[in-house]
């Protein structure tokens, strides 16, 4: 996933490490787009129009991923593959279309019982949705092992579970822009997920712009609205980190509007020529009184 994992256990029985590596190497298996054999890597090589029966963890994610995809317009595509690929983030190297794509990459996956395929050449990329995935997946694992009491991290996508053994909640403060400053965000995480989605994580200067490494799925390139960072609490590490990326395409006023819709605890970090701005979804502003 090119990120880090960390995992703070309460009491951890021997082998924990062993099987979380377990978890995270099946989830790599199955939905890396870096690693050529990967099942996703196959699927995006399959023949258009040929059906691939997919892991169940990765039909998961592609379920959900299309669902996604259609609360938020197609904010978040899963099958952003190429454009992604054409401005430098992906594994490969792509030339820049002319222009945006004439229909949105997502419709062209479909879906039938375990198995899947391509109706046009578009590629699979979990990028926005996966560290969330396994997140949950690992924090799974932890919950058969019999442990309640434990802090999971992905790249900056956290679950909480149970309490410290201070009694105190799992407080975390919420990861923001180095270059910017803005309050500090402490939630507690107790059966609870946080992602954060930024442009400082990666991107690319470019003629003296920063691209963003979120495309937009509409124009087939980098955001402009100058969203710095967007943060969504959720029961599930996968729909918070898929809301982050959907409400960074889609920017503070449509993007927030959405997160208020859905009852989402969220905050969206704009940058602006004074400085930072923050918006904050009623939700979230309950949540913190």
């Amino acid at each position: 996933m090119g990120t880090s994992w960390s995992a703070h256990i309460v009491d951890p029985p021997a082998g924990c490490t062993a099987a979380i590596e377990a978890v995270l190497a099946r989830i790599i298996a199955q939905m890396s787009n870096w690693e050529p054999d990967s099942a996703l890597s196959r699927f995006n090589r399959a023949p258009i129009g040929t059906w691939m029966p997919l892991p169940a963890d990765m039909l998961t994610v592609l379920r959900a991923g299309l669902a996604m995809a259609r609360l938020s317009d197609g904010a978040f595509d899963p099958a952003i593959g190429h454009q992604v690929d054409r401005w430098g983030f992906g594994p490969a190297i792509l030339p820049r279309p002319d222009d945006a794509p004439s229909t949105p990459p997502w419709q062209a996956i479909e879906i039938d019982g375990d198995q899947a395929r391509r109706l046009a050449p578009v590629a699979l990329d979990f990028s926005g949705i996966a560290k969330g995935f396994a997140v949950d997946a690992v924090a799974a694992r932890l919950r058969a092992m019999g442990l309640a009491n434990f802090l999971i991290e992905i790249g900056g996508e956290l679950r909480g579970e149970g309490i410290k053994p201070d009694i105190q909640p799992w407080w975390v403060d919420v990861e923001s822009p180095p270059d910017l400053t803005i309050p500090v965000l402490r939630v507690a995480l107790s059966g609870l997920s946080v992602a954060t989605s930024g442009d400082y994580r990666r991107y690319r200067l470019e003629d003296g712009r920063r691209l963003s490494h979120s495309i937009d799925p509409a124009t087939g390139t980098p955001i402009a609205t100058g969203v710095a960072s967007v943060t969504v609490l959720h029961d599930s590490a996968m729909h918070a980190d898929a809301w982050a990326t959907a409400i960074t395409i889609l920017g503070p006023a449509n993007g927030m509007a959405l997160a208020t819709r859905h009852a989402l605890p969220a905050r969206l970090i704009l940058r602006t020529d004074t400085g930072a701005q923050e918006h904050m979804t009623p939700k979230l502003a309950a949540m913190l009184e």
